[in-house]
């Protein structure tokens, strides 16, 4: 088939943009994939191979390896046949293959050789736990994102193979594998390839990395082949003497004559490679291998024939690579997190921590908004030594971000609802993350030293656990509670892994007395020490480390084995940040590196009128608090009703504009986003219930009960009610999407999908005659306000903003929509006396620049207008005190911790 009938054949599905390469097995070309909007490299198998394999088998076996997901594997997105034509397509890397790098600079640095080389060991692992064996590792393969390495081509040497074209392949003039990267039994033509061939070729890689050549080379494939079989390979030190003794034992035992005196795993090797956590299988006495130094002390064999002098010299040179860094003075300094992306606030649905640190204490990720005045958020890794943050790809509405023990990847959770959360792995180097696991994770995380990532489950009460590379989870140790009511909301994994710290939570969250931190043994269930925490850490310095309700940081020497307190307790640091929950910010690196929030971020929060000539008045001078979240004016426009947040969050209702205010939710685990109905007198408001949130309503006075009035079996995350009190309209949480539902009092019996698209919609606002519904969707790429017929909303559908919106809001006489622009820095206004099709916007105020103002995403009302439609209500951030608390690190707080405990154990 000609290029032109390929392109004309593929038109709907890949536009073929231009060819980038030929391979021993496919041309490669550029395409764009038409139905998802991006470049992707599109492979077609050459035609003799497809003639000898036959297509569909080739695709039925080439499917095996489309559900490995890792973040240094090339996906397979697709692969089909067009008229005897075989494609498979791939993501377009745009960077270079290692074989690129090559030629450019024929020797790698020694640590970028290592890295790579255990990045890819790390994906052969994966693979293989997964059944899947690559069998053609070589540079060409392994392609170079950002400098992260990325294997290409998974599984396709397997299925040209599985399908039956192995011993047809000489009638191509090609083979399966590399002369230069094959093992001998792969090069002897063995039947069955185990992962071990696959660690013999990574093995020759990193040779080639190191040295410049792979380890055999040859005038002819069969000149090679013979080499591969007979000689061994030359030392590493012997041609670099800059390669540490480690890494050179590490490569010579993944070249091993036989399967078995290699590695036993991807894992191992890669261990090796970093001089920790591998043995070194026993080789026979060949004159190459017996150079080898020994490189660690807890490596159980050594290489033989080592001189004393040698011997001694390869000592020191360890003991100079692992000696303990002296300890400095204690310095604390507040770190600027940037405009760009700063922390991001804690809201209703606030999680245990939005702060993580690598193990050596060089880099930190945390939770951070995507640039001021934005609701949207993301996980930012930023380096000590930088003073900018860079977004993690792919990591959008990401929680709870937990740095595994290498300091390479980075576990976090996505969706608000207990149920609904997927638990995420990404490369903190880059690159797309991989789903492990969904449903049922309840707000924590704590990565353990087995490679399983460990959390609670929604119903706090069990703790469970997952493969950081996938697959179904199993249950740890369940948590006995004094009664029902108590619930488990931290994890924290204790060395070792076979013990964890646990908080338990009240179920009134303003009961201070009713947390407890506790340690539990894995094994036998059972508690130990417990502290009047709220969050805690163990500290490679023997101590834990651990917050109270009230924002103070305590230390005391303890027994991670007896898991039992070796002391009294100090108070070592105030006013930490302890949010709604009971969660707190804190993390400290194995090298006694400290960082935490102070309590000032959410602090000193006021409301402020604004009118339509920019003045700025204070509503009540005397009146700020912790955290202002949903809020709504009375019909009447005297009364606001408010959440107001703190270790728990409930609703209040304030008398305007210098009046009382009194708070009127108790129940539930906290109480969110309150609207007006329509009589005046109710107000109702989101409650989080028994791990899932469902909408109530009291009276505003107090008076009465708590009546449940909506549960859709999905995350309510805002309610409004129609101006006549005859319709409800709710915008309910993800997955698939966030939606809006609508209910018609008196005639439906329960809400039902009013808009439910593949995208998000949220912020609903109905105007008031009823016949128009202003909201805010994502179906651009950006929040836009659109506004559509109501109550057929298929009726009529206009955009009204064009440069991004949030929180649209009617004027009392429905003449007006406003909005503000997406950053949350202008309100802007379109007229609607000539209906939504004539509606243009204009930009009506530029909100000051200092300050912060609180703005609203797809859901929590942070904006109002008065019935005159002069004013608007808005929450101003650090209006009398702080404009936000520090994220602060402290060096070398061991010297602190050890003196201040060292004290308190003396005196005891």
């Amino acid at each position: 088939m000609s290029l032109e009938r390929l392109t004309a054949a593929l038109a709907d599905r890949y536009r073929i943009e231009r060819e980038l390469g030929q391979g021993g097995m496919a041309t490669v070309y550029l395409a764009h994939d038409v139905r998802h909007d991006r470049r992707v490299a599109l492979k077609i198998l050459r035609p003799e191979l497809a003639a000898i394999l036959g297509g569909e088998r080739f695709l039925k076996e080439i499917k095996t390896t489309a559900n490995l997901q890792h973040p240094h594997i090339l996906p397979l997105f697709d692969s089909g046949e067009v008229d005897g034509v075989v494609f498979y397509v791939m993501p377009y890397v745009e960077g270079e293959s290692l074989r690129d790098r090559l030629f450019r600079e024929k020797q790698l640095p020694v640590d970028d050789a290592v890295r790579i080389g255990r990045e890819v060991a790390d994906a052969l692992d994966y693979a293989h736990r997964h059944g899947v064996i690559h069998r053609d590792i070589k540079p060409e393969n392994i392609l170079l994102h950002d400098g992260r390495a990325l294997v290409a081509d998974f599984g396709i040497a397997l299925a040209v193979s599985s399908a039956g074209g192995r011993t047809r392949m000489t009638e191509t003039g090609m083979s399966l594998g590399t002369p230069h990267y094959m093992s001998p039994e792969q090069a002897m033509g063995e039947r069955e390839v185990t992962a071990k061939s696959d660690v013999y070729a990574l093995g020759c890689v990193i040779y080639e990395m190191l040295t410049g050549e792979p380890p055999f080379t040859g005038p002819t494939a069969q000149a090679i082949v013979a080499r591969v079989v007979t000689e061994e390979p030359r030392p590493l030190t012997l041609q670099r003497k800059t390669i540490p003794p480690h890494v050179e034992a590490a490569v010579l035992t993944a070249l091993n004559k036989l399967p078995a005196d290699r590695f036993a795993t991807a894992a191992q090797f890669a261990e090796a490679l970093k001089g920790s956590g591998a043995t070194v299988p026993r080789t026979a006495a060949a004159p190459a291998v017996r150079t080898r130094a020994p490189v660690a002390s807890h490596w159980r064999t050594a290489a033989l024939g080592v001189s004393v002098v040698a011997l001694a010299a390869t000592g020191l040179a360890i003991w100079a690579m692992v000696r303990p860094t002296p300890s400095g003075d204690v310095s604390r300094f507040a770190v600027g997190i940037g405009a760009e992306a700063p922390l991001r606030y804690s809201g209703s649905f606030a999680e245990p921590s939005r702060l993580a640190i690598s193990p050596d204490g060089r880099e930190l990720v945390y939770v951070g908004y995507a640039g001021r005045g934005t609701s949207r958020h993301a996980l930012y890794l930023r380096p000590m030594d930088r003073l900018e943050a860079r977004q993690l790809p792919g990591t959008d509405s990401a929680l709870v971000p937990a740095i595994s023990p290498d300091g390479a990847q980075v576990a976090f959770l996505t969706g608000y609802d207990s149920e609904e959360r997927t638990l995420k792995i990404a490369s903190l180097r880059g690159g797309p993350p991989i789903a492990v696991f969904a449903g049922g994770i309840g707000s924590s995380l704590s990565w353990g030293p087995d490679g399983y990532v460990y959390f609670l489950d929604a119903a706090g009460r069990t703790v469970r656990r997952v493969l950081s590379s996938g697959g179904p989870a199993e249950d740890v140790v369940h948590l006995t509670a004094p009664d029902s009511t108590v619930s488990y909301g931290f994890l924290h994994l204790l060395p070792g892994g076979r013990a964890a710290l646990v908080a338990a939570f009240p179920p009134d969250r303003g009961n201070e007395s009713g947390y407890a931190l506790r340690a539990v043994d894995f094994a036998t269930g059972k508690f130990g020490a417990t502290v009047q925490g709220v969050a805690g850490v163990y500290t490679a310095s023997g101590h834990l480390l651990y917050t109270t309700y009230r924002g103070t940081l305590m230390g005391v020497a303890f027994d991670p084995r007896a898991l039992t307190l070796r002391g009294r307790p100090a108070a070592l640091i105030e006013n930490l940040d302890v949010r709604i929950r009971g969660y707190t910010e804190l993390a400290i690196s194995e090298t006694g590196n400290l960082a935490y929030v102070t309590a000032g971020l959410n602090a000193a929060e006021d409301f402020v009128w604004m009118a339509r000539g920019g003045e700025l008045t204070v509503v009540d001078p005397g009146w700020t608090d912790r955290e202002f979240e949903g809020f709504e004016l009375s019909p009447d426009g005297t009364r606001l009703a408010v959440t107001i947040s703190g270790v728990r969050s409930d609703v209040w209702i304030k008398q305007l504009d210098q009046g009382p205010k009194s708070r009127i939710t108790f129940g539930g685990a906290g109480n969110f986003d309150p609207a007006w109905m329509a009589d005046g007198r109710h107000v109702s408001f989101v409650s989080r219930r028994d791990g899932a949130s469902s909408l109530w309503r009291r009276r505003a006075d107090g008076v009465g009960s708590e009546e449940l009035v909506a549960n859709v079996g999905r995350e309510i995350v805002e309610a409004r009610w129609s101006r006549d009190g005859a319709w409800l309209l709710l915008s309910v949480g993800s997955p698939p999407s966030m939606d809006l539902f609508a209910m018609r009092l008196g005639v439906d019996s329960a809400p039902r999908p009013l808009l439910a698209e593949p995208y998000d919609e949220g912020s609903p606002s109905l105007s008031p005659d009823g016949r128009w519904l202003a909201y805010i969707s994502m179906e651009t790429g950006e929040a836009q306000v659109f506004v559509r017929s109501f109550p057929e909303v298929q009726q009529g559908k206009w955009q009204i903003s064009t440069a991004g919106g949030d929180a649209p809001l009617w004027s009392h006489d429905g003449r007006e929509l406003f909005f503000r622009s997406e950053d949350g820095r202008q309100i802007l206004v379109a007229d609607m006396t000539r209906g939504p099709s004539q509606a243009s916007p204009r930009k009506l105020l530029q909100l000051p620049a200092q300050g912060q103002f609180e703005s609203n995403g797809l859901g929590g009302h942070m904006f109002e207008v008065s019935r005159d439609g002069r004013r608007f209500l808005l929450v101003r951030q650090g209006a009398a005190g702080d404009v936000s608390g520090d994220l602060v690190v402290v060096q070398n707080f061991f010297n602190e911790l050890r003196a201040a405990t060292t004290t308190n154990r003396e005196s005891k």
